[in-house]
């Protein structure tokens, strides 16, 4: 069976898959680590730092070296890194005398495929023969949401059931996953990139609407970020529930309601601007941190988590769509878009734990990234009522 374009985009969905397990799972592990490896928290905060560095690091080489590779290659090399790392996981540790020199090597491994799959994905999907592709692109996006609700949802019933001490069972069973979706990259069809268009490195800095971009989607990763972190804390407290629930509760609604929203941004896209829609969704944001850092009612923490994971869906993949019809840039583009949004990434929950017990007046501190987001649009805004004017006077001069 010849395999279509369907199957690529269908792969590129899976790739999300990958990276939220990548980026989801091992988190899950950290008091398991500390318990069996006796590694302390500080070793923890370490891991977590370098995954954050190590696909910074790979956003930013990426434009020097993706297109000498090509992207059938470094997307079968993306997805054997991550199953790679995340295998390591289940072994390397066991190695070491100091066990937590097994684990940083399994994170610097998987961190660089995962960081390779945020770059490879999305310009594989836009350089696809189909239709809408803003749709397509919110649809892709909403996967990592769907992933990341499917690995805590699977991982916790597998705990629960088989106990935390089998967690290397749960590892082997989640690379699988990526073993599965590399074999499938080596026989789907991939559009050349140059379908798209795109200049020069050189060119694309020159672009000013490209550094535009790179703030929206800066903030938008830290929009994200910063309430996802805290998410379990403001389901606990807002529920009254155990720190297990919490986990469950806090980032599976904020996922859930991200998921959903990306998908009504897919369908919304077709009749109104993706700029309009992404606006809207960086002031429903501010309402959102508003909720969380100055309403007392425990409760209205994790009415604020749900809303802001809403409100947040529309920003990551707008700001794709957007700044392809806007920069023609080729794989520089995604690559600057990627290590972009990884630093708000990083900004964000730094910013809300900033002070530290006193969340609220960190989320009140961190409420300045969708407002910066919402300003930085308008003039996206302009330029596109402007572009659909000439659109327009050029049809009517024909006819």
């Amino acid at each position: 069976m010849k395999l279509s374009y369907r199957h690529t985009v269908a792969a590129s969905f899976i790739g999300y898959v990958v990276q939220a397990i990548v980026n989801i799972f091992v988190p899950l592990l950290f008091v398991t680590f500390q318990a069996q490896y006796n590694i302390p928290l500080s070793e923890i905060t370490v891991l977590i730092a370098v995954n954050f560095a190590v696909q910074l690091s790979i956003d930013f080489s990426s434009a020097f070296f993706i297109d000498k590779m090509g992207y059938r290659a470094a997307a079968i090399t993306a997805h054997g890194f991550a199953a790679a790392g995340l295998i390591f996981l289940t072994f390397l540790p066991d190695l070491f005398t100091n066990a937590f020199w097994g684990l940083l090597i399994s994170v610097v491994v998987y961190a660089f495929g995962g960081g390779l799959i945020e770059v490879i994905v999305s310009p594989i999907v836009e350089s696809c023969p189909t239709k809408n592709k803003a749709q397509i692109m919110g649809v892709l996006h909403s996967f990592y949401c769907w992933g990341s609700v499917l690995v805590v949802g699977l991982s916790t019933l597998f705990f629960s059931l088989c106990g935390i001490r089998n967690w290397k069972i749960m590892t082997c069973v989640w690379a699988a996953v990526p073993i599965c979706n590399l074999v499938y990259f080596i026989f789907v069809p991939l559009a050349p990139l140059s379908a798209e268009g795109g200049g020069g490195l050189k060119e694309v800095l020159k672009n000013k609407y490209l550094w535009l971009f790179m703030l929206v989607i800066l903030c938008a990763g830290a929009c994200e970020l910063a309430i996802s972190q805290w998410a379990s804390l403001f389901a606990e407290k807002g529920l009254g529930v155990s720190k297990t629930v919490g986990d469950l509760a806090g980032p599976a609604v904020f996922a859930l309601l991200m998921g959903i929203s990306r998908l009504i941004y897919g369908k919304l896209s077709k009749k109104i601007s993706i700029e309009f829609l992404m606006l809207c969704g960086g002031l429903l944001c501010i309402a959102a941190y508003l909720i969380i850092a100055l309403v007392p009612h425990p409760a209205a923490g994790l009415v604020g988590v749900g809303l802001c994971g809403f409100s947040v869906g529309s920003l990551w993949p707008g700001a794709f769509s957007s700044a392809v019809n806007s920069v023609r840039g080729g794989t520089s583009l995604f690559a600057f878009l990627a290590l972009a949004g990884d630093t708000g990434c990083i900004l964000g929950p730094a910013v809300a734990g900033a002070f530290g017990d006193d969340l609220h007046t960190g989320i009140l501190a961190a409420v300045a990234f969708p407002v910066i987001l919402t300003a930085a649009l308008v003039p996206l805004l302009v330029k596109n009522r402007k572009k659909k004017k000439e659109e327009l006077r050029s049809e009517s001069g024909r006819d």
